[in-house]
């Protein structure tokens, strides 16, 4: 047995180990990472939904189709479920990340199958499961976006028509599809209360017209093929009533915030808003201002600008509990860190990100608008304290970095992104003596490569150009918000304006543009 054993050099051998040790951190974060979960959860959806798609029921019987189209049905609805799968994989790799949004996809799909089946139980079942179908899609687009609602609403128009037991049905895919892309291309956001129904009406036009197209095609001009073009028609209409209806439940199931309800949080009289302005007016100052040029930059590379000027709003509602700690709020009083440690301010300063997100559950912000209070800063070194420390250290051991650290997370979206810059290139330009285009360019410029260099922007998607394009256009709101002003001239050592008011009239309208 000795001689048929292979000697193994010391080198290959710590090679295999390394790569076994490999394979298993491989293994571990696989399965940590939620796709196992989300796997499984494909996996069980395509089983349930075969075993719902292969039964056959009336209102007074129940039972199952033949053999052959079981065995039919379950291949079709696994390779419909695989596709789906890869699809989501490929384009949509966060919810696979977070299983508990793969199970509720997985939930949405069975619901709108089960409803489906029922239908058909009914005469006007075929209506119900155009509307239904189109519903899914209105649904889709609201939580997701555009393109992943189109790719899943075609999945499921598939399931529909074997649920609606129309599977060699190709006028009722027909009919489908254009409600699911209608309804897909014009829902991008909802901004006001009636666009859930403007697109429940443009998509039943669609529905109407391609219903009546197969149907006089298959039937020839009669009476009847107006009725049902109109009917379904009608049932995608009544749909969208329903959806907006059911909005809100929307929102909370999926735990999303549509562009209707960020505008309901910007409102300025809305009770943490106007707190923030009572307590904090230096900071409600600095976030309006934050907001609008995050807007501004966002919508310069196509990302959410209303969801950035939202969360800019409410990012710093920490500072709340200690508005003096912060040099916007102190009003020209002397500054409260000069009688503390560099360690203690330090505690102060970082706090108010956990005093922000206590205050987010207080007052059920949204999750969507929590995470500019937590990633505003990201794990960035609160520099100025930190030197302070270092300086007194006279000579001893030097404070740890991660000391004086933020606690993060850092930006996972590039809204959250372009916030974090937004608000550390807005102080930086605020902190300067004397503020010119040209200087912004370079504060701006120098602050992104900072926050880039330190990893600040390695979870999102953030690009390099698209980096170039922000820094281009918060540079220019910076450079128009910090113009330039024409000083008054000065009559007998006073100036001109007080001289005119103690003679009782006002500034002329010349005198108030010139200002």
């Amino acid at each position: 047995m000795g001689i048929l054993k292979k000697n193994i050099s010391p080198r290959r051998k710590q090679l295999r180990e390394a790569i076994a040790a490999d394979r298993f951190q491989e293994i571990v974060a696989f399965v940590n990472s939620g796709m196992l979960a989300s796997a499984l959860i494909f996996v069980f959806f395509a089983a349930l939904c075969s075993y719902l798609l292969s039964t056959s029921f009336t209102l007074e019987s129940f039972g199952y189709r033949p053999a052959h189209q079981i065995l039919a049905v379950t291949i079709l609805v696994f390779i419909i479920s695989a596709a789906s799968g890869i699809y989501v994989y490929r384009f949509n790799y966060t919810i696979l990340k977070n299983p508990i949004r793969s199970l509720v996809l997985a939930c949405l799909f069975l619901t709108l199958i089960a409803v489906t089946k029922f239908s058909m139980l009914f005469d006007s079942g075929i209506y119900i499961a155009v509307a239904v179908t189109v519903g899914g899609a209105i649904i889709l687009s609201i939580v997701y976006d555009q393109r992943f609602a189109l790719a899943m609403g075609l999945s499921y128009s598939m399931l529909a028509c074997l649920a609606a037991g129309r599977e060699t049905d190709f006028s009722l895919f027909l009919t489908m599809i254009s409600g699911t892309t209608t309804s897909c291309f014009l829902l991008r956001e909802i901004r006001t209360r009636i666009k859930i129904l403007e697109v429940g009406i443009f998509a039943g036009a669609a529905v109407f017209v391609i219903s009546f197209s197969t149907d006089l095609f298959d039937n020839g001009l009669n009476k009847t093929i107006f009725a049902q073009a109109g009917w379904t028609a009608f049932a995608v209409v009544c749909i969208s009533v329903v959806i907006q209806a059911f909005l809100p439940i929307i929102e909370r199931v999926f735990r999303i915030a549509t562009s209707m309800t960020l505008l309901d949080y910007s409102d300025a009289n809305q009770p943490l808003l106007k707190k923030l302005a009572m307590d904090a007016p230096g900071t409600y100052s600095h976030s309006l201002l934050i907001g609008s040029i995050s807007e501004a930059a966002a919508e310069s590379i196509g990302a959410n600008g209303l969801l950035c000027r939202v969360g800019a709003y409410y990012h710093d509602i920490g500072k709340i509990g200690k508005p003096r700690y912060f040099v916007e709020n102190q009003m020209g009083t002397a500054s409260r860190h000069d009688q503390l440690s560099p360690a203690m301010s330090q505690l102060i300063i970082s706090g108010h990100v956990k005093d922000g997100l206590e205050l987010a559950q207080e007052y059920n912000l949204p999750a969507v608008i929590r995470q500019f209070i937590e990633t505003h800063h990201g794990t960035t070194l609160i520099e100025y304290f930190y030197e302070e420390a270092r300086k007194k250290a006279n000579g001893d051991m030097p404070p740890a970095e991660s000391e004086f650290r933020y606690p993060g997370p850092r930006p996972r979206t590039k809204e959250a992104a372009i916030v974090m810059l937004s608000d550390a290139v807005e102080g930086a330009v605020r902190a300067q003596t004397e503020v010119t285009p040209t200087k912004i360019e370079t504060v701006v410029h120098n602050m992104a490569m900072k926050r880039l260099q330190d990893g600040q922007f390695d979870e999102c998607d953030l690009t390099l150009k698209e980096l170039s394009k922000i820094e281009e256009t918060l540079a220019k709101s910076l450079a128009g918000h910090y113009h330039g002003r024409i000083a008054y001239p000065t009559v007998g050592g006073k100036p001109h304006h007080q001289t005119v008011i103690q003679q009782g009239s006002a500034p002329s309208d010349q005198e108030n543009e010139n200002a």
